[in-house]
């Protein structure tokens, strides 16, 4: 069999073809990649605002997201789900502290502190973060079917010491953030990495948990130690699921062999469970 190109006749197993398309793959996704970083750069955040894509949005809510947008960046379709969450902890009276792995600059924990002061509930905030960037990734940790390559080479690349420059916030930062909520109950900041601060220092009860780790590691240790201490009617909230093949993994590995969990989706990479 022969294949007809530009006139000529190419035999369909001639050596190299397939080296040549599997090359043309790995330079359009890398041209589609630089397109993407470049579209970012100019654009900066979407310009559709939270009330076009959450159409039952209050005036209350859209004030807390827009009050924390400049210090997070999750969607605000994951945060207007986490504002109803801590509201719905609340109205339930679902015992337990909240508890957040992963802040970056504090907005989500903000977006439910400000929840929790409008309603009067002053429970215990737990917030879990290196305060020293992303902490080291392994081969398991690669943007879910991206043809993106491993977070690695990033991590190295702004690599400083332990940590990175990769979403990195200072402890200060974070503190003053939460302090301007003005929320009155016990804020307590856990440094280091999740996989070794859960070891010796977690809560006894949660009523929400907000795991935003990205990573295989921190995931896991989030998934196996805090899980069970998850109230009954308590809310999973995990926000990479869809974005981080390790996250997706460390979630899934946890839920292997136990009863069916309903996940609903909040966007591309947000996940959230509802304990039974």
């Amino acid at each position: 069999m022969k294949i007809p190109v530009a006139g000529n006749s190419v035999p369909a197993h001639t050596p190299g073809i397939g080296r040549r398309f599997r090359r043309l793959r790995e330079v359009k996704t890398t041209m589609l990649l630089q397109l993407k970083k470049a579209v970012k750069a100019v654009v900066g955040h979407p310009s559709v605002e939270p009330v076009d894509l959450i159409p039952e949005l209050t005036d209350a809510d859209q004030a807390i997201i827009e009050r924390v947008r400049p210090f997070t960046l999750t969607s605000p379709e994951k945060l207007w789900s986490l504002i109803q969450s801590v509201r719905y902890v609340s109205a339930r009276q679902i015992p337990g502290d909240f508890v957040e792995l992963g802040v970056w600059r504090g907005g989500s924990s903000m977006a439910a502190a400000l929840a929790l002061k409008e309603i009067g509930d002053h429970r215990r905030m737990w917030l879990y973060d290196t305060y020293e960037g992303m902490s080291e990734p392994t081969e398991l940790d690669r943007k879910t079917r991206s043809g993106a390559p491993p977070a690695m080479e990033k991590w190295q690349q702004t690599r400083i010491g332990d940590g990175s420059d990769w979403c990195r916030a200072g402890i200060d930062d974070v503190t003053a953030n939460m302090t301007s909520t003005g929320y009155p109950g016990e804020i307590r900041y856990v440094v280091g990495k999740a996989e070794e601060t859960l070891e010796r220092e977690v809560p006894e009860t949660i009523s929400v948990l907000r795991i935003d780790t990205d990573w295989h590691a921190p995931t896991k240790a989030a998934m196996d130690i805090l899980y069970d201490r998850l109230s009954p009617g308590g809310i999973l909230i995990l926000d990479d699921y869809g974005s981080w093949e390790g996250a997706r993994v460390a979630v899934d590995d946890y839920f292997r062999g136990k009863a069916p969990m309903l996940m609903h989706r909040l966007d591309r990479g947000g996940r959230l469970i509802m304990k039974v």
